[in-house]
């Protein structure tokens, strides 16, 4: 379904005057100008006043003496010494077809090419139709191809969450650290970020979706969810711990008896997300990739959060231990 911007098909009167023939009636371009000006386009003769309200008084010739190319021929240009002269006589006048609209940006003409991409993301559709068009499409000098719309939004959106993912996923690093007063418990905590992104791209590759800037978008509340749930978790892992019990005791405990509030976290945040998961109506192409993107990061993220923290959490917890006997 490409279309492309209308640019031609509007009929126009071009009058090129012969200086050559106006020479020989001493009449000069300006004055044909302003005779053709004000007989077929009009002129402003005076305004009207009707109490405190102003009307222009606009003049020109009647429409049957200014509608067709033969009436403009006819138009009488009164040279210095009195004689009447048809304006056929001392212009050229002929009908083409010109341009409909002429847009610009930047101070540059451009031609808009618009179309629709399905099956296959736009990002991967523009790199193909640029390889493709550097080989079989020749430029004239001063011509170039910008590629804007959806594309040029997605590109300049995905710049801003190039600055803000990083940015605050920083900032909750150091949350998490002035909550926990330690590295290995917020890098622990961290773990749950590949664990939610594993789910969230491989809930897109089976729903047939791609990567845009709603479900990176999704990506970013999925995160945020999963380190609830890692902050839950390695809580109470930390608890068990401090009251005594040996680590690895309290790393299958700890993920038995989280179990229920980490799952409940989880189903309540996917059953929220299955309206947005299951919508087709307007909107619905910016819903389902953020909802996918969160329903399938929840689903892996939850489960390997209760098998690979507990497992791995001694690593870390000793560290810390011999840390502390260190610094006694």
């Amino acid at each position: 379904d490409v279309q492309v911007a209308q640019v031609t098909g509007t009929p126009q009167l071009i009058i090129t005057i012969d200086r050559h023939k106006i020479a020989r009636y001493g009449i000069n371009v300006e004055d044909i100008q302003e005779v053709i000006r004000s007989s077929v386009g009009g002129e402003v003769a005076g305004e009207l006043f009707e109490g405190i309200r102003r009307f222009a008084i606009f003049v020109r010739f009647p429409k049957e003496f200014r509608d067709t190319p033969d009436a403009i021929k006819n138009i009488l240009i009164k040279a210095p010494d009195g004689q009447l002269v048809p304006l056929g006589q001392l212009a050229k006048i002929e009908e083409v077809v010109g341009p409909r609209q002429i847009t610009r940006e930047n101070n540059q003409r451009f031609i808009t090419i618009q179309c629709n991409v399905t099956g296959v993301d736009i990002g991967t559709f523009v790199k193909k139709a640029q390889e493709r068009l550097e080989k079989e499409v020749s430029l004239p000098p001063g011509y170039m191809v910008t590629w804007g719309g959806q594309f040029e939004l997605q590109q300049e959106a995905n710049k801003r969450l190039m600055v803000v993912i990083p940015i605050t996923l920083f900032i909750i690093f150091i949350l998490l650290f002035s909550a926990f007063h330690s590295l290995r418990s917020t890098f622990l905590i961290f773990l749950n970020i590949p664990l939610a992104l594993v789910g969230g791209i491989v809930a897109l590759f089976i729903t047939g979706q791609n990567l845009s800037v709603p479900s990176t978008v999704g990506f970013i509340a999925l995160f945020g969810i999963a380190l609830l749930n890692g902050i839950v978790l390695v809580t109470y892992l930390n608890q068990l711990v401090k009251a005594g019990m040996p680590v690895d005791e309290a790393s299958v405990k700890g993920a038995c008896l989280r179990v229920r509030p980490v799952m409940m976290t989880a189903l309540v945040q996917a059953f929220g997300m299955v309206p947005l998961l299951l919508s087709q109506g307007v909107g619905s192409e910016i819903q389902r990739p953020l909802a996918t993107v969160v329903v399938g990061g929840l689903f892996t993220s939850t489960v390997l959060t209760l098998l690979v923290i507990p497992a791995i959490y001694k690593w870390f917890v000793v560290e810390e231990k011999k840390e502390e006997e260190v610094t006694e």
